[in-house]
């Protein structure tokens, strides 16, 4: 690993949002791993607010955290509508940006954010944490190892729009192939469940929508399905699903053959600390599928869970990416993934067949995973 000899040390730009608090909660639960040395909280009240909860100091603007503080990158936990100004701001001042998704609003931003960042030579990842859950990174480390043999077909209910492409395509090991994509959706209802303010306060019947599409990739086909705020409901279960010519995944089962005749059906299982009488602490250590290992948990024993350690794997790989490491999720993946997304859109709007077409940012990203 190139930056675990130190505590890495980063800023955030829009300390009062939601999503910067799974930051500030990492630093906190691992110091000895990460530490916010700033963050910028335009309103002043809000600001010394979170500087009083957290201990991290707060600023105004950008230039006078820069002025004050040398972080190794910058977090920036924005509306969707300022990330790119402020990703350029920060890399016209040579500052390494770990944006939250999506790191534009649309098309034509996404396109001159790229533009713009090729021409400054910019160090630019985005925070696209789901690949990097436990589960997922356990079934993604077995299809990589050919449990499975070809993947050809994924089904997604997880999480919403670029979200679920990220999933598929890493899945499919799909690059940036254009993709032709039919969708609908379904008006239905459902009773009001958590949301990021907290959990529901009364029992109450709510309008929802379930969103589908089939997004076909040359011979290989990816199916979402989701419906409004389903990751967070308390009476919906998201579901993934793998189809190899030698085996497939369904959630936490694994259905393959050991040889020709003896077909093993194995399931993903967690294995946690701190359960019964064991007094080792209360943690996730990893992952197992039978007799092996296919997930460790890099940041056991911290008690984080899973959201947060998949947050805290993209804080590290940034860390070494800025030291010289690969890249591990740049601004043309993410830029392809939320593309794809707002062509779902476009097409459960128009109710019409769309196909993508190859984007700016698609030569390079083809180039970076050639040389990889």
């Amino acid at each position: 690993m190139f930056a675990l000899a130190n505590i890495i040390s980063f800023g955030i730009v829009g300390g009062a949002s939601f999503r910067a608090q799974y930051f500030l909660r990492i630093a906190r639960a691992l110091p000895e791993r990460f530490r916010v040395c700033g963050m910028v909280v335009r309103n002043e009240e809000k600001g010394t607010a979170l500087q009083e909860a957290w201990g991290v100091p707060t600023f105004r603007t950008i230039d006078e955290m820069l002025a004050r503080e040398r972080p190794l990158f910058v977090v920036v936990s924005v509306g969707v509508q300022y990330c790119a100004d402020i990703i350029l701001q920060l890399a016209q001042a040579r500052i390494p940006v770990l944006s939250e998704t999506p790191p534009a609003a649309d098309l034509n931003q996404l396109t001159a954010l790229y533009e713009q960042i090729v021409v400054l030579g910019a160090k630019v990842q985005v925070a696209e944490q789901y690949h990097l859950h436990p589960m997922h990174s356990a079934r993604i480390g077995m299809i990589q190892s050919g449990w499975l043999g070809k993947v050809s077909q994924v089904t997604v209910s997880i999480s919403h729009m670029y979200h679920a492409v990220s999933l598929m395509r890493k899945y499919l090991d799909v690059k940036f192939e254009n993709a032709t994509i039919r969708a609908m959706r379904f008006h239905t209802s459902i009773v009001l469940g958590p949301t990021r303010e907290g959990p529901p306060t009364e029992d109450k019947i709510i309008p929802s929508t379930r969103d589908l599409a089939w997004i076909q990739f040359r011979d290989k086909l990816a199916l979402y399905d989701f419906e409004q705020n389903q990751h967070r409901s308390w009476v919906r279960t998201n579901h993934l699903a793998v189809r190899g010519d030698r085996g497939e995944i369904f959630d936490t089962h694994l259905n393959v053959l050991q040889d020709v005749s003896t077909p093993l059906h194995l399931d993903l299982k967690r294995i946690h600390k701190g359960e019964m009488e064991n007094q080792e602490g209360h943690y996730l250590e990893g992952v197992i599928a039978g007799e092996r290992w296919v997930y460790r948990n890099p940041f056991a024993p911290g008690r984080l869970y899973d959201d947060e350690i998949a947050i805290a794997t993209c804080l590290q790989k940034m860390a070494d990416y800025v030291d010289g490491g690969p890249s591990f999720y740049g601004l043309p993946e993410a830029a392809q993934d939320h593309y794809i997304g707002l062509m779902i859109e476009q097409a459960i709007a128009t109710g019409s067949t769309v196909t993508t077409v190859q984007q700016a940012w698609a030569a390079e990203g083809l180039c970076i995973n050639i040389i990889k």
